[in-house]
């Protein structure tokens, strides 16, 4: 981002950040040097995941979010190989999962 471009709060963060690290407040923080963990999904936008993570924060989880994992979790244990009759009916779970999912009212 070039300097023109930055806003006089822009500037004064990135000072206070450059300070901060002279220092050496912000060495050995938890979690440094480890890749950051996202528990969003990437395909959904900006003002959707941010009214997602303030649900979360408040205790409150929307149901699509919930479908999503809940079918991600199942389409892990199909690519392990679950077998036997419970395979037949994650894949009829799947399918259900898909249909809610397509047919939500943000859709």
């Amino acid at each position: 981002m070039s300097i023109f471009a930055m806003s006089i709060f822009d500037i004064l963060a990135e000072q206070r950040i450059a300070d901060a690290q002279r220092r050496g407040e912000l060495d050995n923080l938890p979690g440094a040097g480890k890749p950051l963990v996202f528990d969003d999904d990437p395909l959904v936008d900006g003002e959707t995941r941010t009214f997602n993570r303030i649900l979360k924060n408040a205790g409150f989880t929307p149901t699509e979010l919930g479908l999503r994992r809940e079918l991600a979790a199942l389409r892990a244990e199909l690519a392990a190989g679950a077998g036997g009759p419970q395979r037949e009916e994650m894949r009829r779970r799947v399918a259900e999962l898909l249909i809610q999912l397509m047919e939500s009212p943000r859709r």
